[in-house]
């Protein structure tokens, strides 16, 4: 008999599925993974995506398992191996949006037929757009050159596929509109073709009148971000957004998720970009209510409890996910932000902020970046997106008589000033206006952009505010006024989400560069560290109101791997600031001659330079030796991915719209040119790394320790039971030598062996291993159990800063964690970690005890101590193999 499978989940797996990586290649893995401890695999989307998807977020069909992962009959294998050692499937799920192009059966039917198409409804198309070309079409910014230039050169002509005529644009097919073109049989067809030959007048002609007769209007790529009318997922014009608040629409989209459900093959979802739906408070309620429903049908075997459901949501400090989402919480980007946050030392922020500025020239803070960052994107890539929400609130003025005076370029003014200013993702107004959450965020905005507006458009700003939820729009009597607010509403807070994202995580992110292990998705730059009172109050929280809340430090959109940021931020510690600002002065004035210049301007810039060596820092392998040529290729091509994706994000000397290539260029020459052998920057990278690499291995196994012991469900990112060095995607989804981790998981080395050991990453999964096998003891106490911090007291009356200590607690069962951060004072140089007898102890006051525990006897299972606890106890002693130690209960 199969053992049961917890309900909620106790840990999680998360894998990306691709052609690379299918079903069945995941079902080998399960066994490793019930061995390391998990209870459940969390797959990125499954559903049929575009040919050759890496990810799985461009769904083109809903209906379907993609077939490149195997199907469902490879699901239905998965799921048996998975039940057969007590494991569960947590699903990912794209309601948002889905990719608009081959493939994809219902965007091809609104392309043929237009409005009348049975799915027209389905996507978020502007119908209305002020430009008479467009108006009633779709716009398909796809054509690579000119309109009139592309017919004439045969990028647009006409063919046959399938016994029917379709266009063809550069090598994608397009639908006819039904009746645009006869279909003669024979030697006719050569004819029609020849006929609508671009390259000759008369066919051009033909060719041109037969698109006119179309539901679509083929335009030059370049015009997506001005005139777009269909709401995209960012500024990505191949995902076009669904109409997820229409019953229809979320019925079909989720039909193959309920039957998954219902016929026990999922355990629970993980709802992507759940920001970008209309309305994700009914979203998440709706769909809670239908998995509710499906339980009583799920087969004997599948867990029978309340279905696992998470949103992704980036969350701003002091914002709270909404209770009445009935969700089990986030995907845990917020825990992400703290536990790295508790890593860095406020002690080295300012000695920071002058080396950045100092060697950048850039004066400015993070969020005087973020403002100007999130003014370019408006400008730059999302003109479309304001234009519309401008004239969503015009509609609004217009229709009623008291503000018909107002005009469209005043309204798209003020407009921007709220979205400059405005501070968290978006809002969640409704038919009632705002709450007192959205009110309070509402106002922070409101009195921004009050002060930077100009003074004729203040009182405007107040109307538009008042637009936007600080009135009722029911309150407002049945008809076009309340309509027209209600829509306006609506399409504001879809626009926020997206160009905050884009705006800070894909631009002021890469161009700040203070510390780069604080420029993470969910987290703020411009705030470097967390205190240890913070961090245990933000955990007590968790424990009340989202219990089973994911815990990340690693995903599939991470910017950087969480070892590579846990060794960042020892360059935070104030032992350290002063070594890392002379290596850069050192290293800077060494290359000063293998810098280009390109167009009157050093490539690198000094910020790009400065923001290199810090990538070089932390993703530098701690296995690589520098003079190993193969090994030192892989990397600088692994780092050149980086630097030109980094380059064109920033958008300050390169962008994907129009690549800088000379200077892109002119940065990979750079690069190539450190690395070279004979240039004996490797050696002194490798040595500075060697340096600092103890200290940031104590930080990954602190933090890995409490992403497995804080409140909430611990995600572990493929791969990274070893070390996580990676970089942004695809850096970050390569392929895992699964091999390799099974047999460190076999060999079941001893703590003395994994800490000689200590840079190929053995000890981190044997970490993982161990409290993961101590969740599956204790799973009701990790679930429902208390969060305490335990009163620290040194001799001299003060407390260490640099011991985080709590409990776990539930009827009589009790687990204690003590762990150190800011070891790099002691750890700076050590070629093996001092982490053995003794260091503890320096790093601790003098006497420093932990008292109000509960009475027992306790062993470390990180480590071989076991002794009786009379109510308190000295951490030093505990403190050893490791700079963490996690205490069991093992009875009175």
């Amino acid at each position: 008999m199969s053992p049961p499978v917890p309900s909620p989940p106790r840990a999680l797996a998360r894998l990306q599925f691709h052609a690379g990586f299918t079903l069945d290649d995941a079902a080998a893995q399960v066994d490793y993974y019930a061995r390391l401890g998990m209870s459940h695999l969390y797959a990125s989307p499954l559903f049929t995506a575009r040919p050759g998807s890496t990810h799985g977020y461009d769904v083109i069909d809903y209906h379907r398992i993609n077939p490149e992962l195997g199907g469902e009959p490879a699901l239905q294998r998965l799921v048996r191996k998975l039940r057969a050692h007590g494991m569960g499937l947590i699903l990912d799920i794209v309601p948002n949006h889905m990719f608009a192009g081959p493939g994809n059966a219902w965007w091809t039917d609104v392309l043929r037929h237009g409005r009348a198409s049975h799915y027209a409804g389905y996507f978020d198309i502007d119908w209305r757009s002020p430009d008479p070309l467009v108006h009633g079409h779709v716009l398909l910014p796809i054509l690579g050159k000119p309109y009139a230039q592309a017919l004439r050169d045969g990028d647009v002509r006409l063919d046959r596929e399938g016994g029917e005529y379709i266009l063809r644009v550069h090598d994608n097919p397009l639908p006819l509109a039904p009746g645009t073109i006869e279909a003669p049989h024979g030697e006719g067809q050569s004819s029609v073709l020849a006929a609508h030959d671009g390259s000759r007048d008369a066919g051009f002609h033909a060719l041109h009148a037969l698109l006119e007769r179309q539901h679509y209007r083929l335009a030059l790529w370049k015009l997506a971000n001005d005139t777009i009318d269909y709401r995209r997922f960012f500024d990505i014009n191949e995902l076009v957004g669904l109409r997820m608040d229409r019953t229809r629409v979320f019925e079909d989209c989720h039909a193959l998720v309920f039957r998954l459900y219902a016929e026990g093959l999922i355990d629970g979802l993980r709802v992507d970009h759940v920001d970008g739906l209309a309305d994700p408070h009914r979203y998440c309620r709706q769909l809670r209510h239908r998995l509710r429903r499906l339980q009583r049908l799920r087969p004997a075997g599948a867990p029978r409890g309340t279905a696992y459901l998470v949103v992704e949501k980036i969350l701003a400090e002091g914002e709270r996910l909404r209770p009445d989402w009935r969700t089990d919480g986030t995907t845990g980007y917020e825990f992400m932000d703290q536990v790295g946050a508790l890593l860095h030392d406020g002690a080295g922020e300012n000695m920071l902020t002058a080396l950045w500025q100092s060697v950048s020239g850039e004066r400015a803070d993070f969020a005087a970046v973020a403002r100007a960052a999130r003014l370019q994107i408006l400008v730059d890539s999302f003109e479309a997106e304001l234009d519309r929400t401008a004239r969503a609130l015009f509609d609004a003025a217009r229709a009623d008589v008291s503000t018909r005076d107002v005009s469209l370029p005043a309204i798209r003014r003020v407009l921007v000033e709220l979205l400059v200013h405005f501070p968290v993702y978006r809002t969640y107004a409704g038919g009632l206006g705002r709450d007192a959450v959205d009110e309070a965020v509402f106002q922070q905005a409101y009195a921004r952009a009050r002060h930077s507006v100009r003074i004729e458009d203040r009182e405007l700003l107040a109307e538009v505010a008042a637009w936007l939820g600080g009135q009722a729009p029911r309150g407002l009597p049945p008809g076009r006024v309340r309509r027209a607010r209600e829509r306006a509403m609506r399409i504001f807070q879809q626009a926020t989400s997206p160009m905050a994202a884009k705006a800070v995580e894909d631009t002021a992110c890469y161009r700040y560069g203070r510390l780069l292990s604080r420029n993470e998705v969910g987290a703020d730059p411009g705030h470097l560290a967390l205190d240890i009172p913070s961090f245990h109050a933000l955990c007590a929280e968790r424990a009340r109101d989202y219990p089973h809340n994911l815990l990340a430090t690693a995903t599939h959109d991470h910017k950087r791997g969480e070892d590579a940021r846990a060794r960042l931020a020892v360059l935070s510690h104030a032992a350290v600031v002063p070594h890392w600002a002379a290596a850069v002065e050192r290293w800077r004035g060494r290359n000063a001659g293998l810098r280009a210049l390109v167009g009157g301007a050093t490539a690198p810039s000094p910020a790009d330079e400065y923001m290199l060596y810090q990538t070089l820092v932390g993703a530098w392998p701690l296995t690589l030796a520098p003079e190993e040529a193969r090994g030192l290729d892989d990397f600088r091509e692994r780092v050149a991915g980086w630097q030109r994706k980094a380059l064109r994000e920033a958008k300050r000397r390169s962008r994907w719209t129009r690549p800088n290539e000379p200077y892109e260029d002119g940065c990979e020459r750079f690069l190539a040119a450190l690395l070279a052998p004979a240039n004996g920057f490797a050696a002194e990278l490798h040595a500075f790394v060697q340096r600092i690499g103890a200290a940031g291995a104590a930080n990954s196994l602190l933090q890995t320790t409490l992403r497995l012991t804080t409140p909430g469900l611990p995600d572990t990112y493929q791969g990274t039971e070893f070390w996580d060095f990676s970089l942004v995607d695809p850096d970050n989804r390569r392929p895992v030598d699964f091999d390799a981790r099974r047999r460190a998981l076999d060999a079941g080395a001893s703590w003395e062996r994994l800490l000689r050991d200590w840079r190929d990453g053995r000890v981190k999964q044997r970490v993982i291993h161990e409290l993961l096998q101590l969740r599956q003891r204790h799973g009701s106490l990790f679930a429902q159990g208390s969060y305490r911090a335990l009163p620290c007291k040194a001799a001299d009356d003060g407390a260490g800063n640099e011991l985080i200590v709590f409990e776990r607690k539930l009827e009589g069962h009790a687990v204690v964690v003590l762990a150190l951060r800011h070891t790099a004072g002691r750890l700076l140089g050590a070629a093996t970690p001092a982490w053995l007898a003794g260091s503890s102890a320096a790093l601790l006051p003098p006497g420093l005890r932990v008292h109000d525990l509960l009475p027992g006897r306790y062993r470390n299972v990180l480590g071989e101590g076991v002794a009786t606890v009379d109510g308190s106890l000295d951490p030093a002693e505990w403190l050893q193999p490791l700079p963490v130690a996690v205490l069991e209960r093992m009875g009175a």
